[in-house]
């Protein structure tokens, strides 16, 4: 089963899931931002895409700037700052199967799916 993590303001985002629909493959979409994942299940994300947590946290937003950047965080407190805040979680995330990736540049789905 394919899913996409997925956040309706977001370009790229949008991009990711329309190329889901083209594909005509079932799919399932989570909208993250308004069904909040587990901890549990954000780990298996983290895991699916064979990274450490830092690496899919939007660096970028204001939330990461103001409350996290520069301080001295485990692996644990990343997960839980994306808990808090799902802002932070890079979008689009796309698993299929036993392998997740970061749809970006979305065209990489084409070639995952």
């Amino acid at each position: 089963m394919i899913k996409i993590y997925h956040n309706p303001r977001c370009k790229k985002s949008r991009e990711g899931l329309a190329i889901l629909e083209n594909s005509r493959k079932n799919f399932e979409i989570i909208k993250y931002l308004e069904n909040t994942v587990s901890k549990e299940e954000l780990q298996t994300v983290i895991k699916k895409l064979n990274i450490s947590p830092i690496e899919i946290v939007r660096k970028n937003e204001k939330i990461w700037k103001e409350n996290f950047k520069g301080k001295e965080l485990s692996e644990n407190d990343i997960v839980n700052a994306m808990l808090a805040y799902p802002k932070l979680i890079e979008r689009p995330i796309v698993i299929y199967d036993d392998k997740a990736i970061i749809g970006r540049p979305p065209e990489t789905i084409k070639d995952f799916i």
